[in-house]
């Protein structure tokens, strides 16, 4: 447990600092699509795992989340840091990538959850190093994604075996790859 937590750490910061040499957009475009792998890997594991009480505690925490998120945006109407739209708080980017990793944590275990905690971390930064939020708008939208999956979701007793690990594709496209053994 803590070789694994000591190298999904020792990823993280090696992956933060290498997209900061990555323009604004490229780090904006992949926290578009990393938004979601928390929730796809809470997802494919309950479906794998036919955890259907699973299931449906990922699907109220997200719902819950997503509604408080954009019923937030619409009443408060906040101008973003790069002046496109006035939609930023709370980010929803960082709501949705928060809710997967607390589910995965809630439900299967810190040993899992933390991957899915750093993934979701580079969510948060990356909205801010594109200018698309500023701080306090990741951090409400991380606490909301939180709370969300907090509500709805208890621990499963079974034990499972779920690996994110960070990966490269060839020379320019960077990501994830995930497994699981039950």
């Amino acid at each position: 447990m803590r070789t694994r937590f000591l190298c999904f750490l020792l990823a993280f910061l090696l992956v933060v600092p290498a997209a900061c040499g990555q323009s604004r957009a490229r780090v904006r475009k992949s926290t578009d699509v990393l938004m979601f792998v928390p929730v796809a890997a809470g997802f494919a594991t309950t479906l794998a795992l036919k955890d259907y009480d699973g299931l449906k505690q990922l699907a109220l925490g997200g719902s819950t989340a997503l509604a408080a998120s954009y019923l937030l945006e619409l009443c408060i109407k906040k101008d973003r840091p790069d002046g496109d739209g006035h939609h930023a708080f709370p980010s929803t980017h960082t709501v949705v990538a928060f809710q997967g990793a607390a589910f995965i944590q809630r439900r299967y275990g810190w040993q899992y959850g933390i991957p899915a905690y750093l993934l979701a971390g580079y969510v948060g930064w990356g909205r801010i190093y594109a200018r698309r939020h500023d701080i306090w708008d990741v951090l409400a939208g991380a606490a909301i994604g939180v709370a969300g999956s907090y509500i709805f979701t208890r621990p499963l007793a079974r034990d499972v075996n779920l690996s994110l690990v960070p990966a490269t594709f060839g020379t320019s496209h960077v990501g994830f790859h995930a497994s699981l053994r039950f």
